[in-house]
């Protein structure tokens, strides 16, 4: 019983540390293909579905998504592949 115990508290020590690590980040992806204001729902949409995502913005006047994100849960590489499977290629805007 006590090596299970102490495989426990390793084990919630290690799920601890991991989240410690995990930050919420928040980039601004410019979105190609935008013709029509309904066009954003589509986008939110499919970022929302990206797991981590905590928040999303899009905006058809800027052509520009602001996206928050748990970057232990999900990456930017599947926020732009998430918009450009929408059909609006998207990259990180410097």
């Amino acid at each position: 019983m006590p090596k299970l115990l102490a495989c426990a508290v390793v084990a919630g020590g290690v799920v601890a540390a991991s989240a410690a690590f995990a930050a919420e980040k928040t980039i601004i992806l410019a979105v190609k293909n935008m013709y029509c204001a309904d066009c954003p729902f589509v986008i939110k949409r499919s970022l929302e579905a990206v797991p981590g995502v905590a928040k999303v913005a899009v905006s058809y006047k800027d052509k520009s998504a602001i996206v928050t994100y748990d970057d232990s849960k999900g990456n930017v590489n599947e926020l732009t592949a998430a918009t450009t499977k929408a059909g609006y290629p998207s990259a990180p805007r410097s």
